[in-house]
């Protein structure tokens, strides 16, 4: 099926590519906690600077980093 039949099934109104759905998926494990090596691997990049583009998308990774201070014992 072509990109704009589920472009219109999810509601988007925007001119949507097949490579959107790239982003997103790679967005989504970004967020979910996967280690920016594998999705380097999903997604084929020979290069981790290609990957790192999905960094800038997502701040909600950053809200879950939690110190390694927060695990002492103290």
């Amino acid at each position: 099926m072509p990109s704009r039949f589920y472009a219109k099934k999810a509601r988007i109104a925007q001119r949507v590519i097949p490579h959107m759905f790239l982003y997103s998926f790679a967005t989504h494990l970004l967020e979910r906690g996967t280690d920016l090596r594998y999705i380097q691997n999903l997604l084929g990049h020979g290069s981790a600077r290609t990957t790192e583009i999905y960094t800038h998308i997502t701040k909600i990774g950053i809200e879950k980093i939690v110190s390694p201070l927060e695990h002492l014992d103290i």
